[in-house]
């Protein structure tokens, strides 16, 4: 049953992230700044920290090809990124303290990881031509104030939800 509810959880977040795209996309917060969510991510990196390595490994491969299949043209980036991501997370968090906001802060920087690497590939595929003052001027800093946002308000649910899942006893 915890598999059905999580498997439910990331769900809504895929969707969720899609209808928050939609729904702001365009001259919402100015016509020169592009904002993306990165919520299903968040949610792997928080299913790493609080939940198992193995979970947010496997979640982190489905989702992530999911979602290259859906909105990207480089299919297999987010597939390998995710999980990658969420290893590096779990060993990080095993150096670093295990509170809230210290998770809250591992979030944010993976989601910045994630960014520039993306940002990274799509110009080594020529399917971006801004340099990066420009990208972290327009995308990079509106997108990371937005993730925060959303980190903030959803790290304590989506702590308590994940331990109340009670993962941990996966193997890693």
């Amino acid at each position: 049953m915890r598999y059905f509810i999580l498997s439910f959880i990331a769900l809504v977040f895929f969707v969720f992230e899609s209808i928050f795209a939609q729904m702001f996309a365009g001259d919402a917060f100015g016509a020169d700044k592009i904002l993306v969510p990165h919520f299903m991510m968040i949610f792997v990196f928080f299913l790493t920290m609080y939940g198992s390595r193995k979970m947010g490994m496997l979640y982190g491969a489905i989702l992530g090809l999911t979602y290259d299949v859906v909105y990207t043209e480089i299919l297999g980036i987010y597939m390998f990124l995710l999980p990658f991501l969420a290893y590096l997370i779990s060993k990080s968090m095993k150096i670093l303290q295990n509170n809230i906001l210290i998770a809250c802060l591992t979030a944010l920087l993976f989601t910045a990881v994630l960014e520039v690497v993306i940002f990274q590939m799509n110009i080594i595929l020529s399917f971006a031509d801004m340099g990066f003052g420009e990208f972290a001027e327009r995308r990079l800093i509106p997108t990371l104030l937005l993730n925060l946002a959303f980190i903030i308000i959803s790290c304590y649910p989506l702590k308590r939800m994940i331990e109340k899942l009670d993962l941990q006893g996966e193997t890693e």
